[in-house]
């Protein structure tokens, strides 16, 4: 995994000009701590930091078709394609040439071979710059579920790219801008396809090819998802999906470097785990899978069971591992101290991994730490991210009045249990227009959602349903989980995301998904041979976030920083309305009430003041 960036311009010859690259490029340094690399031409300037995992001397970037001769297009590449052996093999029988065993080399080659038409054989996720300077053109390539980042930044003769934000904004001819547009992103807890919250900049949208050149850029979807009918009865379907889990894990394990597995003791992660194990068992590797779980230190006694957490983690994830073997995983708890999250330190790394304050408070520290640990012993994990989205593991999945609602359906819980109430009370709710924001975004995703010929009632809606979660909130999920685990060179993969298995479970009925009346019906049907009955029973619950009140207190005293002279938030929220969460009970926000709980909201405002001055916003409403 790594982090790219670049600059083009039709009008300055920027072999003279490519000043600006080398900074943009070391802001990627987190992503790829094991080499640098630069390529120079008149009209566009390529930059990569490199984490190396396949082919760790031969795969270094900028990477030409050949060394030999110029004129010929360059690749910077961050990701993984998971069928490049095969597609190796077949462009040899067609003539081509490598000189190393990366899949970058690959990448390349496939569009020599078959032009921008490339995208739709791979199967991976990815995100990269190909230059062309035969047509001097640029196309920026996205995976199709989005789990790679990248963004671009067009200017008046050109564009500026870059895996993050923070490598566009490095350049002199970017401006952090945010308008009342991005802060409603922010604080509505939105991930719009395309929108980065920055003024002038864009994301790539997940599976489309962006092409620039001297008349301007336009973009192409090379995959979406489509409405087909289901015609495998259960045992069929049931059969299928661990028939495509056992090939995703099998060739996500592919790597020159150690890799493990992350472990929370839930199913999705689990069952990553316990197939990793068993197919390396297949191949004869000896040694254990190191499988990571986190726990907060006095966790267990301090334990509050809510509507997120019905019970802690880590007894479950030891029952997963025992029930594996000792000889097949290596079980490894990072238990984290609650004043290592309140560090300083540890909080500006975090806010500099996003480039946006957190969504998530706590979560998200926690996590960037965890990464570190994991990146201590190997490269590379597994992560059951993205199994809730497709499998229906989320409660608003089961729940009438959210599937009946007229939002996007993680919003309704806590807008029915007064989650909003915080940000109405603050008064920023009505000054950033956020139910009419909100509204528009989802009506824009309904449009979008592929209908089934006669598909009509509960069908029909909980494919909308599938559809907003796939395309939205796994959006949110995965951009949280990159940014965080590359801040600590850490590559993390995600099997659930195949859009293999994407397509095959979209497309399966309701009734057939939650056939046993549960959540996540055909997964744990898929997969019971190979976990303990407690955790196949265990019901959803979320990534852990402390309950300690130290860290109430320290949040706390953070919100009343925000109260001095000048501090950036009070650009958005008044003095007065600062004071108002201040005056609240510590009870009120010891334990995360959703999305815009009294304390996610005290945690969003901490660190978009930082944000504000460690990026140098300009906010314009």
């Amino acid at each position: 995994m790594c982090g790219l960036t670049g600059w083009v311009s039709y009008s300055r010859d920027l072999t003279q000009q490519a000043e600006p690259v080398p900074a943009m490029t070391e802001t990627m340094a987190c992503r790829g701590p094991d080499a640098r690399g630069i390529w120079t031409s008149p009209r566009a300037v390529l930059g990569h930091r490199r984490l190396a995992v396949i082919d760790l001397e031969g795969g270094k970037q900028p990477m030409p078709v050949t060394e030999r001769e110029e004129g010929l297009p360059v690749i910077t590449y961050t990701g993984e394609v998971y069928n490049y052996r095969e597609l190796k093999e077949e462009l040899t029988g067609l003539g081509h040439e490598f000189r190393t065993t990366s899949d970058t080399e690959v990448v390349l080659h496939a569009y020599l071979e078959w032009g921008e038409e490339f995208a739709e054989r791979l199967n991976g996720m990815y995100a990269f710059a190909i230059w062309d300077p035969r047509t001097e053109e640029l196309l920026l390539v996205r995976d199709r579920m989005g789990v790679k980042p990248l963004f671009y930044y067009p200017t008046p003769d050109g564009v500026l790219f870059g895996s993050e934000p923070k490598a566009i904004l490095a350049h002199p001819e970017a401006e952090a801008v945010v308008d009342a547009e991005g802060l409603a992103e922010i604080f509505a807890i939105l991930k719009t396809p395309g929108h980065a919250v920055f003024r002038g900049m864009h994301e790539v949208v997940p599976a489309t090819v962006v092409r620039f050149n001297r008349q301007g850029h336009s973009v192409r979807e090379y995959w979406k998802l489509e409405a087909r009918p289901h015609t495998d009865d259960l045992d069929t379907t049931v059969s299928r999906i661990r028939e495509l889990l056992d090939d995703i894990v099998e060739r996500q394990l592919f790597a020159d470097v150690k890799v493990g597995t992350l472990l929370s003791g839930g199913l999705d992660s689990s069952v990553v785990t316990a197939l990793a194990a068993k197919i390396l068992r297949k191949h004869g590797v000896q040694n254990p899978i190191d499988a990571f779980s986190i726990d907060f230190k006095g966790h267990k006694e301090r334990f509050q069971a809510d509507t997120l957490w019905g019970d802690p983690d880590i007894p479950f994830a030891i029952e997963v591992a025992d029930h594996i073997g000792a000889d097949h995983v290596n079980h490894v708890i990072v238990e984290l101290r609650n004043g290592d999250i309140l560090e300083s330190a540890v909080r500006d790394h975090v806010l500099r991994a996003q480039d946006l304050p957190v969504s998530t408070g706590d979560m998200e520290h926690s996590l960037y730490l965890l990464c570190k640990a994991l990146k201590e012993r190997v490269t590379v994990a597994l992560s059951g991210e993205a199994s809730d989205e497709i499998f229906a593991g989320y409660t608003w999945f089961h729940d009438p009045e959210a599937v009946a609602g007229d939002t996007f359906p993680w919003h309704h819980p806590w807008s029915k249990l007064g989650g909003m109430d915080t940000l109405k009370e603050i008064g920023l709710w009505d000054r950033l227009g956020l139910t009419e924001y909100i509204e528009k975004r989802y009506v824009d995703a309904l449009g979008e959602v592929p209908r089934l010929e006669g598909e009509t009632g509960h069908e029909a809606r909980m494919r909308e349903i599938s559809y907003l979660n796939i395309s939205r909130w796994e959006n949110f999920l995965l951009d949280r989980k990159d940014r965080l685990s590359m801040a600590a060179g850490l590559e993390v993969r995600v099997p659930f995301t195949d859009h293999r298995l994407v397509e095959y479970v979209f497309n399966t009925p309701w009734a057939m998904k939650s056939f046993d009346g549960r959540e996540k019906s055909l997964l744990r049907a898929a997969t019971a041979d190979l976990l303990p009955e407690s955790v196949l029973q265990r019901k959803k619950a979320s990534y852990p976030s402390t309950q300690d009140e130290v860290y109430v207190r320290a949040l706390r005293e953070k919100v009343q920083d925000l109260l001095a002279d000048g501090a950036p938030v009070q650009q958005i929220v008044p003095r007065e309305a600062i004071q108002k969460l201040l005056d609240k009970p510590l009870e009120s926000y010891r334990v995360r009430a959703g999305l815009w709980g009294v304390r996610a909201v005290m945690e969003r405002l901490v660190e978009f003041n930082a944000w504000v001055s460690e990026y140098g916003v300009r906010v314009e409403l």
